[in-house]
């Protein structure tokens, strides 16, 4: 079972709504919705939503552990 993505827990940490991290990614917000609950997403995606949050992208595997 996949571990769970810190994505929400970071957003609410910095007190960032949804769709203000959407807008601040350059995703949708139904792409938040989707990757705050573990489903399937582009690389690209995940790229930019780190971007979003402030991350570098070295920090990805910390963000979204694989397996």
């Amino acid at each position: 079972m996949a571990k769970c993505n810190l994505v929400k827990k970071i957003r609410e940490k910095r007190m960032m709504s949804k769709a203000e991290l959407a807008r601040r990614s350059g995703v949708s917000l139904n792409t938040i919705i989707r990757m705050e609950r573990n489903l399937p997403c582009r690389i690209e995606s995940k790229r930019k939503i780190l971007l979003g949050l402030g991350y570098d992208i070295s920090r990805k595997d910390e963000i979204f552990p694989e397996g």
